[in-house]
């Protein structure tokens, strides 16, 4: 997909807004999903997104996508975003992003999708990439089940990794008493 960006989609810094990208890269993500699927697909979650630079009023973006790994229902989308002042003929690379969807039935249920056909040495690199960021995420999700619940307490640990911070701990004295 290729579009415009025009003023309105502007930031107040004149670039235009990183919220109006990932819109844009929302709706090719489901494309892409949708179409190896072969039916609706919704965003779960956007793995990574890097903002690599600026894109300006007036340029062309381009997204390009592929389904870089599929599971049972799941399929991690990649994308690479380009922009090309039409003045000038330059393309930059803006964006490289990630994104999980999940197949559904109209009725709302997982579905299960169609395999991935790895065709050349870099589909299975792609394939084999978002296998290692799965089982990443899986691995750095467990590790953070500690520090995500409100029964957080506070230790030797969490003061020492806290100690270089730029924070300043000042918790009301019936607080500190969980540590």
């Amino acid at each position: 997909m290729t579009e415009l960006m025009i003023p309105a989609y502007a930031n107040f810094g004149g670039k235009i807004h990183g919220g109006h990208l990932l819109s844009l890269m929302d709706k090719v993500a489901y494309a892409c999903a949708s179409r190896h699927a072969g039916t609706y697909c919704v965003t779960v979650s956007v793995d990574t997104v890097h903002f690599l630079k600026p894109v300006e009023v007036g340029e062309l973006v381009s997204f390009q996508a592929s389904v870089n790994y599929v599971g049972n229902s799941s399929l991690v989308v990649g994308m690479r975003v380009t922009s090309e002042n039409v003045q000038t003929r330059v393309v930059n690379h803006t964006n490289t992003s990630s994104f999980t969807m999940v197949a559904r039935s109209e009725d709302g249920q997982k579905v299960q999708v169609p395999p991935l056909i790895l065709e050349t040495t870099d589909d299975v690199r792609r394939f084999f990439a978002a296998l290692k960021r799965r089982e990443l995420r899986q691995r750095n999700r467990e590790t953070m089940k500690a520090y995500d619940h409100s029964d957080f307490r506070l230790s030797g640990e969490v003061g020492a990794a806290l100690t270089d911070e730029r924070c300043v701990i000042q918790l009301p004295e019936d607080a500190s008493s969980n540590s």
